[in-house]
């Protein structure tokens, strides 16, 4: 019998973040020792750890390169960890982004490259092309996070408006590139996570301008320019220079889900798990998963209660207001909370597996049956904290955060439903 309910579904996210340990993936894809030198680049939110754990894990001589969000990094005997800003980019990533170019370009057919990719790594590592600027791939980003593009739409602009995403830091040496990946992306494709520095894809420049053009952003002409001339062609998968490159997924979405699955079993509690690649509009899908929360405890289907519900994947917000703060995880709580309001027997957590939802510093949030009327005798409306993509104030104000600090991984969202 559960009788914490918030200590429970935390118990399910910790087994979801073990479950994605880098440590444990990397020892299972170490690659061939190379006859020269072995040298690791990378970049995102959990690549510190990442290099840290290869560091364990490599018993041959290592140097190189990693680049994680502030905050995020660790200590490293061999591997330089530099820090650069996420969401939105900064001049440090810009210098980092070129030095991984550099650093790779140098190499022989006899070294090694050990990529270490996971989510956010495409803020963290502008390189605008020829004609445009840093403050250009900054705007471009917050447009991007703005305009409820899916990330695989965003992907496919950021990667043909780059010199390093899209296949590129691979393409730009003569060594075999390994690349080893933790999945933040729905579906798990390797040449979407952190826009695939190391691994192409077949998008191409004219898909960019059609998504461009069907969330209406509004780029400055040198970047359409650029979209509009072949400079933007991104390697293709089929290029002659990938043939000695490879890449493993060594954590998922997938796996984490099924982990919070078997913890909840060992506690007596039926998982169901809707899928771990959801994606669409944070609040629309916080809509389905309350109808199906209120369909178990009405009629007792389509699960039979108790149950906690699990998904995961990649939720998105469309701003709507200025000023808001909150991210995916945190509105999708504040509209479930809204959509379940006065029903007694659900409890719900929804957080990000890399510990921090959108800008803030909580992983998300929990909500129940009487968040809204928290929230109400607190002085706040919440449908407008809503509308005003405010959920972070919200949470906050009735001490409903679900704080972590970082987790060292990041296989994206997180939700769990305990109907009881």
């Amino acid at each position: 019998m559960i009788t914490a309910p918030r200590d429970f579904l935390k118990s399910l996210f910790d087994a979801a973040v073990r479950a994605a340990d880098p440590l444990t993936g990397i020892k299972s894809h170490l690659p061939e020792k190379p006859k020269g030198r072995t040298v690791v680049v990378g970049a995102g939110k959990g690549a510190a750890q990442m290099a840290q754990a290869l560091e364990r894990a490599w018993d041959e001589p290592l140097e190189g390169l990693v680049v994680t969000r502030y905050g995020y990094g660790c200590e490293t005997r061999f591997i330089e960890i530099v820090e650069a800003a996420h969401p939105v980019p900064d001049a440090k990533g810009l210098a980092a982004a070129r030095r991984l170019i550099e650093t790779v370009n140098q190499l022989s057919e006899d070294d090694l490259v050990i990529a270490l990719i996971c989510g956010g790594g495409s803020a963290l590592l502008p390189a605008p092309p020829e004609g445009l600027t840093l403050e250009d791939e900054i705007a471009l980003n917050e447009m991007l996070l703005a305009s409820g593009a899916p990330i695989s739409a965003m992907n496919v602009v950021r990667k043909h408006l780059s010199t390093i995403k899209g296949g590129r830091l691979a393409a730009a040496t003569k060594a075999r590139v390994v690349s080893l990946i933790v999945s933040d992306i729905p579906g798990d494709n390797p040449a979407h996570v952190a826009s695939g520095p190391t691994v192409p894809d077949g998008s191409t420049r004219h898909e960019a301008l059609e998504i461009i053009k069907q969330y209406g952003l509004q780029l400055p002409q040198t970047a359409l320019d650029h979209l509009n001339s072949p400079n933007a062609d991104a390697p293709r998968p089929d290029d002659p220079v990938f043939l000695r490159h490879e890449h493993h997924i060594i954590a998922s979405a997938g796996v984490s889900l099924a982990a919070a699955a078997a913890e909840a079993k060992t506690q007596g509690i039926t998982p169901a798990i809707l899928s771990d690649a959801v994606e669409g509009e944070s609040r629309d899908v916080a809509l389905v998963h309350a109808a199906i929360a209120r369909e178990v405890v009405g009629r007792n289907r389509p699960f039979p209660k108790p149950v906690v519900i699990l998904s995961g994947g990649e939720t998105t917000v469309t701003l709507r207001a200025k000023g808001g703060k909150g991210g995916r995880n945190g509105e999708f709580a504040l509209a479930m909370a809204l959509a379940i309001d006065g029903q007694d027997g659900i409890d719900v957590l929804a957080a990000d597996t890399d510990g921090i939802d959108g800008s803030e510093a909580n992983a998300g949030a929990f909500a129940d049956g009487a968040t809204v009327k928290r929230l109400r005798a607190a002085g706040l409306d919440p449908r407008r904290l809503l509308d005003g993509n405010n959920s972070y104030s919200a949470f906050e104000a009735v001490g409903d955060l679900f704080e972590t600090g970082p987790t060292g991984t990041n296989v994206n969202d997180f939700r769990a439903i305990f109907i009881r």
